[in-house]
């Protein structure tokens, strides 16, 4: 009686809450703790940089170490909000195309050189988290050097070593890491020292040396070591982030594929074969103990490149914002010795002299000489953030293999330049495809080499690239100014290309 009584002038005071009213604190308690599941903002949602008819799934084996990575890497990125700062390198290996997934910098490296890359990166832009991303293959193997010389120095640089004991991207070869007895595709008895020596331990290697700050060893094997490896993902950014110095985390992973393992069985071989060999450990952790780490600032400035090469002429052309200008894109391509490369680069300082923005990349084939290659030239009346494009409005192709590869890369509307002596072409479908004499004009002028000048010549003629005769004029002028003569001889060729065009096409 008397606790009905209580009850009853508690609830008339306000003081205690009645059955509904619980549920409702209860929901409302529920409902802050609730958590949405998803892909993290610095991964992208659909992969279209990948290419195929899966959007959202990754080129990754079922059961790769990576995938598990790359999700703790984001989140990890995006709970430290760093994502505007990140610059993840990504050389050759099984994650050579992480840029497919993540939303932040990327660079993608040469074979074993992401540490050199990475610590050009970070001693350039000294805001920058540089991530390097590396499979033993790489890092262990053919960058072994850089890795410890990067390391020694204590670059600002976040390593996330990637162990799965085998060379995976090509077909599970002895990785330097493989274990004793461990049958791979190279050693189909087992790994034997006698020949091949003894599995390379990174960690212990590498805490040997007095600049790092952050060492560790952890396994992909199964949810309670992963929670254990994003921490140590979030240490070695954090070191990041306060810019610390060299961060380095060895992480055991699954490749089902090379290993020949169910899920079962893989993560049986990372628990009991693995960890006996690589011993999960915090080697090292002085990031408490470490301030930031300043060095004097570096000058790129123009002025002071100038000096350094001895670069003297005219003052530099400022380019003129313009958004109004529709950007262009033109490829040439052709074999070596075509001047491919010195017609794009007398484009670009055409571009240049009209004071627009302006970008040549060259590309060259695997051949030493007479293979193809090309260049692309971007020009724009503002910023250009990405160098190469596959989309084109102009293909000025040289050699038959150029028509194959790179034909299908003209938009509609756009034009294809072809040698003349290549024979008859049809383009694609609302691409308009011109064949030029271009071999037969130099000829006159008594330079074969000179073909190129006088496609150069068309296309001045063509007026598609937006830029005025007197661009091209200067460009040749600057192109051969230590020798007058050809200078001279070129801009008689320029101009006989021009005068074809005028003559033969529809302008």
């Amino acid at each position: 009686m008397d606790e009905k009584v209580n009850r009853d002038d508690e609830l008339n005071r306000g003081e205690l809450k009645t059955n509904d009213q619980v549920d409702d604190v209860k929901s409302e308690e529920n409902s802050q703790d609730e958590k949405i599941i998803g892909k993290p903002e610095s991964m992208l949602s659909e992969f279209p940089r990948k290419g195929g008819d899966a959007p959202t799934a990754t080129h990754y084996c079922p059961g790769c170490g990576h995938g598990i990575l790359h999700k703790l890497i984001a989140e990890a990125i995006d709970q430290l909000d760093i994502q505007e700062r990140t610059v993840m390198t990504s050389p050759v290996g099984c994650a050579v195309f992480a840029y497919y997934y993540f939303d932040c910098g990327h660079v993608q490296v040469a074979h074993g050189r992401a540490p050199a890359v990475g610590t050009g990166l970070s001693r350039a832009e000294d805001d920058a988290i540089v991530i390097l991303y590396q499979g033993d293959g790489d890092l262990a193997s053919i960058g072994l050097n850089e890795t410890i010389q990067a390391a020694n120095r204590g670059e600002k640089l976040a390593v996330f070593f990637i162990n799965n004991t085998v060379y995976g991207m090509t077909g599970g070869q002895m990785a330097p890491t493989t274990l004793i007895g461990e049958v791979t595709v190279t050693c189909p008895e087992g790994r034997d020292p006698r020949y091949t020596g003894y599995p390379l331990h990174m960690c212990e290697l590498l805490d040997n040396l007095d600049a790092p700050v952050y060492i560790e060893r952890v396994s992909l094997s199964d949810p309670s070591h992963i929670r254990k490896a994003k921490k140590a993902v979030m240490k070695a950014l954090q070191i990041q982030k306060e810019g610390r110095g060299y961060a380095f985390v060895e992480f055991l992973s699954p490749c089902p594929t090379n290993l020949r393992l169910d899920v079962e069985g893989v993560q049986k071989f990372l628990n009991e074969e693995m960890e006996k060999e690589f011993p999960l450990a915090t080697f090292r952790d002085r990031s408490q103990e470490v301030k930031k780490l300043c060095r004097g600032e570096s000058d790129f400035s123009k002025e002071s490149l100038d000096r350094i090469f001895e670069v003297e002429g005219e003052k530099t052309l400022e380019a003129l914002d313009d958004p109004e200008f529709v950007p262009r894109v033109a490829k040439i391509s052709g074999f070596g010795g075509q001047g491919v490369m010195s017609m794009g680069l007398t484009l670009a300082q055409a571009a240049y002299k009209a004071r627009r923005y302006v970008s040549f990349y060259p590309t060259y084939g695997p051949e030493q000489r007479g293979g193809t290659s090309d260049c692309t030239v971007v020009i724009s009346g503002e910023t250009i953030s990405l160098p190469v494009a596959n989309s084109l409005d102009l293909l000025v192709a040289l050699n038959e293999p150029s028509l194959e590869k790179f034909s299908h890369q003209v938009k509609k509307g756009g034009t294809i330049l072809y040698n003349s002596d290549l024979g008859e072409y049809e383009g694609p479908e609302g691409v308009k495809t011109i064949s030029v004499p271009a071999l037969r004009i130099a000829k006159k002028y008594g330079v074969v080499k000179a073909l190129n000048t006088a496609m150069l010549g068309v296309v001045m003629a063509m007026t598609s690239t937006g830029l005025s005769r007197e661009d091209f004029r200067h460009a040749i002028q600057d192109t051969f100014a230590k020798k007058p003569k050809l200078a001279d001889l070129n801009l008689d060729i320029l101009e006989a290309g021009a005068e074809w065009a005028r003559e033969n096409l529809d302008l």
